[in-house]
């Protein structure tokens, strides 16, 4: 069964980036090995942050949704979870992972998400662990 993961928004950012960790996990995603999962509302809020942190023009904002969605599933979310009242953007997260059947969310954040190392039998994990895990 290949592993199904959902990426936090920061992992996507990363990946952007540079080549390290987070990139080679999504090129996992992008290569077939794995099963990338998302939502609107993470799309939603890596558009943002690549406008208001990176200053990405409209085109180049587009062009990397458009290139996520090409090889990532899209499930549907209802905003309704709350689980982590600290930072409500962690539920999404968490709420993508659950609809979608997910094995792992993959995720750089130390604060919420990573000390949980687990919801619902998905494992939380950083793209390193997440690399080694794989390989």
């Amino acid at each position: 069964m290949q592993p199904v993961v959902v990426f936090d928004t920061n992992i996507l950012l990363s990946g952007l980036g540079w080549k390290g960790a987070p990139y080679r996990c999504i090129e996992l995603a992008r290569r077939g090995r794995i099963v990338g999962l998302t939502c609107s509302e993470i799309l939603a809020e890596l558009a943002e942050k690549l406008t208001s942190k990176f200053e990405f023009s409209l085109s180049q904002k587009t062009e990397a949704v458009t290139d996520f969605l090409g090889f990532m599933r899209l499930v549907k979310i209802t905003n309704t979870f709350k689980f982590i009242d600290s930072d409500v953007d962690d539920n999404k997260i968490i709420e993508c992972a659950v609809v979608g059947s997910a094995t792992h969310i993959v995720t750089g954040d130390r604060r919420q998400l990573l000390p949980l190392r687990s919801y619902q039998g998905i494992q939380i994990v950083t793209a390193s662990d997440r690399l080694v895990q794989f390989s």
